[in-house]
């Protein structure tokens, strides 16, 4: 196993046992919800926000259970998008991460309950004195993610995704698109640890930036997923955008000028961290992970 897997799946099974912890099972009514939520969210996934949160935080030499407060609470948010993504008032999935949906293996109501508590409960965790001592620190958490996932960034970028303009962006559209509703919770999970580790204007804006390509090159490997994987290999089904007639980036650029972009930001994303020299290869081998994976 490759140091980069192996480091993967280390964060991922802390990553799980964090979640586990802080959705705890009830045994009173409204706790058939908190069973939807932990379906949600203990159910695998690569956890690659978490990791990034995670590997920014060591540039910065910050306690990993801090890191690890904030990569679950960041989880959790994205694994509320994942649920109400796949209800059948937008893209009506029926399978994620290898398994039935939440809204299939319970019903809508359900789903949209366990997404509303996952996103709230997020914010109960970054709250806590135990994400971090200094209640400044916290407040930036709490408004990056807030802004990240809200209106401005990724429910605002599922808006336009679900608008009837949908079908006939041009790039620039589907990158602004993309950079809401993929590239906004993956530049607040580098953020993240910049901001635990109360980091330099440059460095920020470095880990920013890196974010920024990667989050980018991250949707267009998508793109090529839908276009070329099997539904066995990436846990969902595949050609549903293109079967929609959404424009992507492999619409608009070709397969294989798709895969050169693809390949052109994971470049400019790994010369973003120059400025921590061999502290980040880590995070360098990550965007190589992101470009050559297959689901």
């Amino acid at each position: 196993m490759s140091d980069i897997s192996l480091a993967l799946t280390n964060c991922a099974r802390a990553v799980e046992e964090k979640l586990d912890e802080l959705l705890p099972t009830i045994l009173t009514p409204e706790g058939e919800v908190v069973e939807a939520m932990r379906y949600s969210a203990l159910g695998g996934g690569k956890r690659l926000r978490p990791f990034l949160v995670m590997e920014t935080a060591k540039l910065f030499d910050v306690d990993k259970a801090y890191a690890l407060q904030v990569a679950a609470a960041l989880e959790m948010v994205h694994c509320y998008s994942l649920v109400h993504d796949d209800l059948p008032a937008m893209d009506d999935s029926d399978l994620r991460r290898g398994r039935v949906t939440v809204h299939k293996k319970w019903d809508d109501a359900t789903a949209i309950l366990a997404g509303d508590g996952l996103l709230t409960e997020a914010f109960a965790v970054l709250s806590d004195q135990a994400t971090h001592s200094d209640m400044a620190v916290r407040l930036k958490l709490i408004s990056g993610l807030a802004i990240a996932s809200g209106a401005k960034g990724m429910v605002g970028g599922q808006m336009i995704d679900l608008s009837p303009s949908r079908s006939s962006l041009d790039l620039e559209g589907i990158t602004r698109l993309q950079a809401l509703k993929t590239g906004a919770l993956i530049r607040y999970a580098c953020e993240a640890g910049a901001i635990l580790g109360n980091a330099k204007a440059e460095e920020y804006e470095a880990l920013s930036l890196y974010a920024e390509d990667i989050g980018l090159a991250f949707q267009i490997v998508d793109d090529l997923l839908d276009h070329e994987a099997t539904p066995e290999e990436t846990g969902k089904p595949t050609g549903v955008d293109s079967d929609a007639g959404k424009a992507t980036f492999v619409g608009q650029l070709g397969l294989e000028n798709a895969r050169a972009k693809a390949n052109e930001l994971i470049d400019s994303a790994k010369s973003r961290l120059d400025i921590f020299a061999g502290k980040a290869q880590l995070l360098r081998d990550t965007a190589t992970f992101i470009v050559e994976r297959r689901s």
